[in-house]
C-alpha cells in the first residue's frame, strides 16, 4: 500500500484533479464571506441589487441575471448548494456500497448471490423515472431528502466494483495469516481489508457525488428540485426558462455548465491518476 505521499507524487493527473476538487471545495466551504466580498457591501444575490441583464463587467465579473442579482454570487451559492447535496448523497451511497461490497465479497457463498443480485437490481432499475415521481410527491423537500433520495439509487455500482476487488484480496496471503491468528471477519474486514482499498473507496465517493450532483441538475432543470434553494441546476433551470442565450445573456447558462464540466474534468482526472498509480501497465507507459 503506497503512502500518502507517494500516491500524491505519482501522476501529475491526480494532483490537478485533486487541486480542482480542493478550490471547489474551500470556494464552497467559504461561500459566506466570498458572496460578502462580492457584494462589497451590499447582498449581491438580493432581487434588485444591480441593474438587470448586465454582461460582464467591472462591478459585476460574470453580469447580473433577471432580477439583477449577481451571477458570480449566485453561482459561488449554487456550487455550495450541490457540493452539499452531493456529499449527503455520497457518504451515504458510499457507506452502503462499501459495506454490502465488503459483506458480500470476503462472506461470498449465499450472502454474496443476495447481496450481489440486490445490488444488481439496483442497477438495472431505471433510476431517473422513480427519482422524478419521489421528487414530485415528497414534501418539505430539502437538501438532505434530496440527497438521502439520491443515495439510494447511487450505492450499486461503487458496491459491483469494490467487490471484485475484495475477492481478489481475500485470499491473499495476509489475510489467511490473520484467519490463522483468530481475528474476526469484522476485525480482517476493517484491518486489512479496508486499507488497501482506501483510494477504490475514495474513487467511488468522488463518482458517487458527482453522480449525484447531476442528477440533482436533472430534476432542477425539469423544475422538482428543491426551489427554496439556489444550485447550479436550478441556475440552469432559469437560464433555459427565460431565454438567457436568444437574448445574449450567456453567463447564466455558461457559468453552470463551465462549473460542472470541470467538476467532471477533476474527478476523471483523479480516476486516470489512481489507475497510472496502481496499474503497473499503466504506469510505464504514463512514465511514472
Amino acid at each position: 500500500m503506497r503512502g500518502v505521499r507517494g500516491i500524491w507524487n505519482s501522476s501529475n493527473k491526480l494532483k490537478i484533479g485533486l487541486l480542482i476538487i480542493l478550490f471547489f471545495v474551500v470556494v464552497a466551504v467559504l461561500n459566506e464571506p466570498i458572496v460578502r466580498m462580492i457584494g462589497r457591501g451590499k447582498d449581491p444575490i438580493e432581487t434588485a441589487a444591480y441593474m438587470p441583464w448586465q454582461l460582464p463587467n467591472r462591478t459585476n465579473w460574470l453580469g447580473t441575471d433577471r432580477y439583477g442579482r449577481d451571477i458570480l454570487a449566485l453561482a459561488v451559492k449554487g456550487l455550495a448548494a450541490s457540493l452539499q447535496v452531493g456529499a449527503v448523497a455520497g457518504l451515504i451511497s458510499t457507506f452502503i456500497g462499501v459495506l454490502v461490497a465488503f459483506l458480500a465479497g470476503y462472506k461470498g457463498g449465499r450472502v454474496d448471490s443476495i447481496l450481489s443480485g440486490v445490488a444488481d437490481m439496483f442497477l438495472v432499475v431505471p433510476s431517473l423515472p422513480i427519482l422524478i415521481v419521489l421528487s414530485a410527491y415528497v414534501t418539505n423537500l430539502n437538501l438532505f431528502t434530496i440527497g438521502l433520495i439520491l443515495a439510494i439509487f447511487s450505492w450499486a455500482l461503487a458496491a459491483r466494483v469494490i467487490r471484485s476487488q475484495v475477492l481478489s484480496l481475500r485470499t491473499r496471503p495476509y489475510v489467511e495469516l490473520a484467519k490463522v491468528n483468530n481475528m474476526g471477519d469484522l476485525e480482517i474486514i476493517f484491518q486489512e481489508l479496508v486499507p488497501n482499498l482506501l483510494p477504490f473507496i475514495a474513487v467511488g465517493f468522488a463518482n458517487a457525488v458527482l453522480g449525484s450532483i447531476f442528477a440533482l441538475v436533472g430534476l432542477e432543470v425539469i423544475g422538482l428540485g428543491p426551489s427554496n434553494v439556489i444550485d447550479l441546476g436550478l441556475m440552469l433551470n432559469w437560464a433555459i426558462g427565460w431565454g438567457t442565450l436568444s437574448l445574449g445573456m450567456w453567463p447564466l447558462f455558461v457559468t453552470p455548465i463551465f462549473i460542472l464540466g470541470m467538476l467532471f474534468f477533476a474527478v476523471n482526472l483523479i480516476n486516470i491518476g489512481l489507475e497510472e498509480t496502481y496499474n503497473p501497465r499503466l504506469r510505464k507507459v504514463a512514465g511514472a
